[in-house]
């Protein structure tokens, strides 16, 4: 089947009343024009409406997607930064509303990254920047930002990304632990939730897709080596007979 026609048709179910993810003439116009099978390499499956797997991160759904970007309400010619750019959809989405040289993504899995800027490339976008970076840092060499977009959830809005808002800027994300409302937060931390969401946690270094130990954070490795210090060495055994 033509891919357009796909499009057309994920589209008109999220504009439709039972879903209404999708409102803005902009969004709508950007998502049937970015082939999203190229990021998911499944030309049918990719214009369902649900999430897949793909390099130990999740894909959003279309819907899931929408509802990010109408919150993000992004402007022609905006500066945007995506934070967890994943295999690349959603800053695509953007670059066809911003222009692809307006936005800056960045993912901390090196193998993302890649991935990104090659599904980014092959779709039509290779303008876009990716790089692998800490997304609770940002990515300051290209800041102030108009909008800012982080697709991983956290309980606090990460300090460097709202230092990183143009004066009028915008930060949306998945705010919360176990509850989590898709967020929209000025530079001041002034919050207006939108609804409700379900995200992975925003990842720090050591916990990504493509590490050994994928569940290995830095907190466990503080109390591996306090556990390891109090362990007692071979002089301290009573069942070694050192006589």
């Amino acid at each position: 089947m033509d891919t357009a026609v796909l499009r057309d048709d994920m589209v008109d179910s999220l504009e439709h009343e039972s879903k209404a993810c999708v409102e803005s003439e902009a969004i709508s116009v950007a998502m049937r024009e970015v082939p999203r099978h190229v990021f998911l390499e499944d030309e049918r499956g990719a214009y369902a409406d649900r999430p897949f797997e793909r390099f130990g991160t999740r894909v959003l759904a279309p819907s899931t997607a929408a509802r990010l970007l109408e919150a993000l309400d992004p402007d022609a010619d905006d500066s945007v930064l995506v934070v967890g750019a994943g295999v690349g959809y959603t800053a695509a989405v953007l670059a066809e509303i911003v222009g692809s040289r307006n936005v800056q993504a960045i993912d901390i899995t090196r193998r993302l990254v890649y991935e990104a800027r090659e599904n980014l490339a092959e779709a039509g976008y290779p303008e876009v920047l990716v790089d692998c970076r800490d997304g609770a840092n940002g990515f300051p060499e290209y800041a102030p930002y108009d909008r800012i977009l982080l697709e991983a959830a956290a309980v606090n809005p990460p300090r460097a990304l709202l230092d990183q808002l143009a004066d009028d800027g915008r930060l949306v994300m998945p705010l919360g632990a176990r509850e989590q409302s898709i967020t929209r937060i000025d530079p001041d931390g002034e919050v207006e939730p939108l609804g409700g969401c379900a995200f992975g946690p925003m990842l720090v270094e050591g916990e990504q897709a493509d590490t050994v130990e994928r569940n290995r954070t830095r907190r466990e490795d503080r109390e591996f080596a306090e556990r390891d210090a109090r362990r007692r060495r071979g002089w301290e055994l009573d069942w070694i007979d050192w006589d």
